[in-house]
């Protein structure tokens, strides 16, 4: 009954994405604030560059990977929104007749530790179902740590079903790449196999030092328990960030659902206050944003002071997060579900 559950999770999920990705068109025709991301035709104007033997790079404030644009070449030759559909919905289909018809795999991926999960999940990557397969990805890591089932789902919809999520991917931004990205990595390591990153972190180490600072006793407090120690990192990072932007939000939202099952948090009334407050401030911050921006108005002071509110937002949930968390070493929850 579970695996039903869940494959009508993503199919209700991708139905929503694809109604938002046509609300889309229609408010970019119709509204002076588009729905689209402007990233988003960066990388369609790449992804033209590529398809007539041009490089990616002659499109200006292209910065990104030429696979990126590689993967939405579709967009000049089938239709515009192709990316978006990557981002977000396109791999339904996919992930439902590979759970129905390749359950095997699946069933190892959730009992056997030690199956070759790279050879697994290879499949599920190549599909490019980024969105959803974050959520995917999530049950596997609550299913190896031997989360109960209703939390499970429960964990899963966070995800699934996050106003801040499924905008992101139907608005053409490509982050639901870096979400699945690291949990992929999060599968690997609980499942024994080590990929091999090269990380830097000397870049700029100056103007980048209150993060470093704040990541580095992160690091020390909770490294054990992994999936919490990401997410509390990513929050800070993104909060102490010199530079703030709404789509970095989706990077710890991935994480979220990964560490609720170890949370004494109640929804009422500790739980709302963190939402009402984080919720406010963005808000509060990216009117001032949208003064600015679209409205070319001098509102440099109250976008600055939004700004520290914002900060201080993100801060209350971030301490708020640490002294409710159960601490929970995964390698040491791995080997005891394992016995």
């Amino acid at each position: 009954m579970a695996p039903i559950q869940f494959r009508a999770l993503l199919i209700v999920s991708a139905v929503l994405r694809v109604v938002l990705i046509l609300y889309g068109e229609w408010q970019d025709a119709h509204m002076e604030v588009r729905y689209t991301d402007i990233d988003y035709m960066v990388f369609s104007d790449a992804a033209s560059l590529m398809a007539s033997g041009k490089s990616p790079f002659q499109r200006s404030t292209y910065r990104y990977s030429p696979l990126l644009a590689f993967l939405l070449l579709p967009n000049s030759i089938l239709h515009r929104p192709w990316g978006k559909s990557i981002f977000s919905a396109a791999g339904t289909l996919f992930l439902y007749s590979e759970i129905c018809a390749n359950r095997t795999s699946y069933r190892l991926l959730m009992e056997n530790r030690t199956a070759d999960t790279k050879q697994i999940l290879t499949g599920f990557i190549c599909a490019f179902c980024v969105d959803l397969l974050v959520g995917l990805f999530i049950r596997i890591i609550l299913k190896l740590r031997g989360v109960p089932e209703k939390l499970s789902m429960i964990s899963v919809i966070v995800w699934l079903f996050n106003p801040f999520t499924f905008t992101i991917g139907t608005r053409g931004n490509c982050e639901p790449i870096v979400c699945a990205l690291v949990l992929w990595v999060f599968i690997c390591l609980m499942n024994g196999y080590h990929p091999k990153l090269k990380l830097s972190i000397l870049e700029k180490l100056v103007s980048f030092l209150p993060q470093l600072i704040v990541q580095v006793v992160l690091v020390f407090s909770f490294a054990k328990d992994l999936p919490f120690c990401c997410l509390v990192q990513t929050v800070a990072f993104v909060a102490f960030n010199k530079m703030m932007t709404a789509q970095y939000f989706v990077w710890f939202f991935c994480l979220l659902p990964l560490v609720l099952a170890w949370s004494n948090m109640k929804l009422k009334w500790k739980g709302l206050s963190c939402i009402a407050l984080w919720v406010g401030g963005q808000l509060h911050w990216l009117f001032w944003g949208y003064m600015l921006e679209f409205k070319g108005q001098n509102v440099f002071l109250q976008l600055w002071i939004a700004s520290i509110i914002f900060l201080d937002a993100n801060t209350y949930v971030l301490v708020s997060l640490i002294l409710d968390h159960i601490f929970s070493p995964v390698f040491a929850q791995l080997e005891k579900t394992s016995t």
